[in-house]
């Protein structure tokens, strides 16, 4: 039954799929292994009858964001290359032709915030926590994408935000669409699924392709200007020491 076994987990139950993130001993990173099995999982159920696609994460959390623990050993090439790849992958669940749920419990931070806010439905539990660091090392991962979602001026106060918010502010400004109790997501899912199939297939496909902006290649570009400007290495280097040093300062 699964599909991706070494970094996610992709299963299907009818016309559902699961997309597990399963790296809980990272608290499920995204490398650029997952990033490109995650790829691989969301373009298998586009050439299938899929009407809905969840997204969970394994173990304490959904998502630390992303891995950088072979940083030292990149490039500023091997970096631009990772971001690109997330921008593609971000792009693949906003634009794909099906439903899509989030569904997320503790920590959710950078990329995988990211993810989450190019799901159609966005449920967290109560004590989720997000942050999106990424403008503080300069890159525009997402940027665009959570203005068009949260409205610019919420977009502008989460994403200054130097610590991360809770679901309450999440379900205020937009971020998240309901707060649901992890024993309730079985509910969830059925829910969103019935909704999913009120509409024919190609319908609900044409409805979510003229309900949404379609800036893909100017996110990319965006994303690529932002990651060239001087080295993209010391300035993750930089914001991890950053990071670090508050740690120790507390």
């Amino acid at each position: 039954r699964p599909v991706h076994k070494l970094k996610s987990i992709c299963c299907r139950e009818d016309t559902t799929g699961h997309i597990c993130l399963n790296r809980p001993d990272r608290l499920n990173a995204f490398s650029g292994e997952l990033v490109d099995a995650l790829s691989a999982a969301i373009a298998e159920a586009a050439t299938q009858e899929t009407r809905l696609l969840v997204f969970t994460g394994a173990g304490k959390g959904f998502s630390g964001g992303f891995d950088l623990s072979d940083l030292d050993t990149m490039t500023d090439g091997d970096l631009l290359l990772r971001f690109v790849r997330a921008e593609q992958l971000l792009q693949q669940v906003y634009h794909a032709p099906f439903a899509t749920l989030a569904l997320v419990h503790g920590a959710c931070y950078g990329a995988a915030a990211d993810l989450v806010a190019a799901c159609q439905w966005r449920v967290a539990a109560p004590g989720a926590r997000f942050r999106m660091p990424g403008l503080r090392f300069g890159i525009t991962l997402g940027t665009a994408r959570l203005a068009r979602l949260a409205g610019a001026d919420a977009a502008r106060s989460l994403l200054l935000r130097d610590a991360p918010f809770d679901t309450e502010e999440a379900l205020q400004t937009g971020f998240i669409s309901a707060v649901a109790a992890q024993e309730d997501w079985t509910d969830t899912i059925e829910q969103c699924h019935r909704d999913a199939s009120a509409l024919t297939a190609n319908t609900y496909a044409a409805m979510l392709d003229r309900t949404r902006i379609d800036t893909r290649e100017a996110d990319m570009a965006a994303l690529v200007q932002s990651v060239a400007v001087g080295s993209i290495k010391e300035r993750v280097q930089a914001y991890l020491a950053s990071v670090k040093a508050a740690k120790a300062a507390r």
